[in-house]
């Protein structure tokens, strides 16, 4: 089994350097406020909606007992909130269709 590629935060702040001509500073502080909003906006609870890419929200997980792996023990996990992405279609298309060779382009 072969390890698939990851695309990482550096390699974002390098592409848009790239495609922009700007400084790597620059560069990272377009990175940087792209994901600071995205997470700022979640902890408010908004949703995100980037058309064409997909959505961003947050989902709220119920309350349970769970077992401590180690001793066996009942403990009771809070509820929580977790952030949850809904790509669009446009994109699931995309992802579909160059998966099966199609172009790329821009969703």
């Amino acid at each position: 089994m072969t390890k698939q590629p990851t695309l990482t935060k550096a390699d974002l702040i390098a592409e848009v350097e790239r495609a922009t001509e700007l400084k790597r500073t620059e560069s990272e502080e377009i990175v940087e406020t792209i994901f600071d909003s995205i997470i700022e906006s979640l902890q408010k609870g908004d949703k995100i909606e980037i058309r064409g890419f997909g959505s961003f929200r947050t989902r709220q997980r119920r309350g349970r007992i769970g077992r401590n792996p180690k001793t066996g023990a009942k403990v009771e996990v809070p509820p929580k909130k977790i952030p949850f992405f809904k790509p669009s279609k446009e994109l699931k298309d995309f992802v579909n269709n160059s998966a099966d060779g199609g172009s790329a382009t821009s969703a």
